[in-house]
C-alpha cells in the first residue's frame, strides 16, 4: 500500500513561529515523518525545510492597515494553499488562519479533512480589539472548517467541551482529544547561562518566570498586579512580546512602569525569544507562572515542567490536565467576572491567590525542587511526540480508508 500523504495546512511555521500553534505543528511534522509522509503548507517566504512542500504569501492587492483587511490577506492565502495540497490524500488544518483552506480543499479534492483545535474564536471576543470587523471572518473560517471537518483534535478534554459548547451541530463522536506535547530533548535543564548575562538577570537571586505573547487571555496584566505580593528581591522575569494590538503593548507598559519603584524587580524581554534562550532563563528560575483566564492547553507549562520547574498556573481549559495539583505545582482557581472575556470577577484578590504559591515555593525551595523534578517526570511519562504523532497517524488512517 503507498504511503499516505497528509497536507499540514499552518500559518505559522519555523522560522515564522510566534505562539503555541506554530510550536505544535513543527513537532507534529518532525514525529509524523516516521509514520506518513508529510507535505507541510505554510504561509510566508519559501523554507529550506525538506518537509515544506510550499509556501503562500498574502496578496499584495489586499495590503492596508485595516483591521478586516489582515483576515482578508488570510483568506487570499487560503485560496492559493487550496491549488498547492493537489495529490494529498488527507489534510490537516490548524487554526482558524488555515481552516478555510482546509475545508476547501476538502471539497475541491474530495478528501478527509482533520482539523485541531489550539483555541476558539467564540471564546475569544477580546480580538474585535485586534480585527475589527475582521473578527467576524476569522469566526467564519472556523466555524466552517470545524462544522465541515470529518475528524476535529481537541488539544485537552477542557477543549473538546468548549467545541461542543461554542458548535452544538458538530457530533461529539467526530471530536478527539490528543494532548499537546514537548519534546524533552529540547526542553531541558541546562547550565548554560549566557542568556541569563545579556539580559540581566541574576541567577542568585529568586525569579519567578512568565513566558508568552501580550494577549488578554494570557492574564499577564493580572500577574503584574500580583507583583506587588512577592517577596522584596524577587525577579519577575516576563519574556512577553508581538502584543495583539498597540493598545494592550501600551497599556502593558504603563502596568510595568508603575512596579518601577516596587520592591520587586520587573525584567521585560520585549520579544519572542529563541528556545535555546529560553531553556536557559527556565533552567535558572525558581518558579514558572501561567496566569491565563483562557487557555485550551498551555504547552509552556509543559516546556517549564521539561526544565524542571513548579508551575503556578489558572485552572482553567486544558491547564489542570498538564500541571497536577500539588505534586508538579499549583493551581488557582478564576472566579470569572461578567465581561465578554471572562476576566476575574474580583482582579485584586485573584491577584492576591495568584501570588500565594509563588510566594510558597520561592520561600521552601525543598518542595519547589521536588515538584520540579515531579514535573520533568510527568513530561517524559506523558507527553512525548512520537506517542502524539502516532495516535493521530491512526486517526489518519481511520479517515482516509
Amino acid at each position: 500500500m503507498a504511503e499516505l500523504q497528509v497536507g499540514l495546512l499552518t500559518k505559522e511555521y519555523p522560522p515564522e513561529v510566534y505562539g503555541g500553534a506554530g510550536v505544535h505543528v513543527a513537532e507534529l511534522a518532525g514525529a509524523l515523518a516516521a509514520q506518513v509522509e508529510v507535505q507541510v503548507h505554510a504561509f510566508g517566504a519559501p523554507r529550506t525545510d525538506p518537509l515544506v512542500a510550499a509556501s503562500y504569501r498574502e496578496w499584495d492587492q489586499l495590503a492596508g492597515d485595516a483591521p478586516h483587511r489582515s483576515a482578508l490577506r488570510t483568506m487570499s492565502a487560503d485560496l492559493a494553499m487550496v491549488a498547492g495540497v493537489e495529490g494529498v490524500d488527507l489534510v490537516h488544518s490548524h487554526t482558524w488562519y488555515a481552516n478555510l483552506a482546509g475545508h476547501l480543499a476538502k471539497l475541491v479534492y474530495d478528501v478527509p479533512h482533520v482539523v485541531t483545535t489550539h483555541s476558539l474564536e467564540p471564546l475569544r471576543p477580546w480580538k474585535r480589539e485586534q480585527l475589527g470587523g475582521g473578527y467576524a471572518l476569522s469566526s467564519y473560517c472556523e466555524r466552517t472548517g470545524i462544522e465541515g471537518a470529518d475528524a476535529v483534535i481537541a488539544v485537552s478534554q477542557g477543549m473538546k467541551a468548549d467545541v461542543l459548547a461554542a458548535y452544538p451541530s458538530v457530533d461529539s463522536d467526530r471530536v478527539e482529544v490528543i494532548h499537546n506535547g514537548v519534546d524533552p530533548d529540547a526542553w531541558r535543564p541546562v547550565t548554560d547561562r549566557q542568556a541569563l548575562d545579556e539580559h540581566g538577570i541574576d541567577p542568585d537571586r529568586p525569579t519567578v518566570v512568565f513566558v508568552g505573547r501580550i494577549t488578554r487571555q494570557k492574564g499577564v496584566v493580572h500577574l503584574l498586579d500580583a507583583a506587588a505580593h512577592l517577596p522584596a528581591g524577587t525577579q519577575l522575569v516576563l519574556c512577553a512580546g508581538a502584543p495583539d494590538t498597540a493598545e494592550i503593548a501600551a497599556e502593558f507598559r504603563e502596568r510595568v512602569a508603575r512596579l518601577r519603584d516596587a520592591p520587586v524587580e520587573v525584567i521585560w524581554i520585549e520579544q519572542m525569544l529563541p528556545r535555546e534562550q529560553v531553556v536557559q532563563v527556565l533552567s535558572h528560575a525558581d518558579v514558572f507562572v501561567c496566569p491565563s483566564i483562557y487557555e485550551p492547553f498551555g504547552i509552556v507549562n509543559l516546556e517549564a515542567m521539561a526544565c524542571g520547574l513548579p508551575v503556578v498556573a489558572s485552572a482553567v481549559g486544558g491547564i489542570p490536565e498538564v500541571v497536577d495539583d500539588g505534586t508538579t505545582g499549583h493551581l488557582v482557581r478564576v472566579e470569572p467576572g461578567h465581561d465578554a472575556i471572562g476576566s476575574p470577577a474580583d482582579p485584586a484578590a485573584f491577584a492576591r491567590v495568584l501570588a500565594e504559591p509563588m510566594v510558597s515555593l520561592l520561600e521552601d525551595r525543598a518542595t519547589a525542587e521536588a515538584m520540579g523534578r515531579a514535573g520533568r517526570a510527568r513530561v517524559e511519562d506523558r507527553f512525548g511526540w512520537p506517542a502524539i504523532a502516532a495516535r493521530t497517524a491512526a486517526l489518519y488512517r481511520r479517515l482516509a480508508g
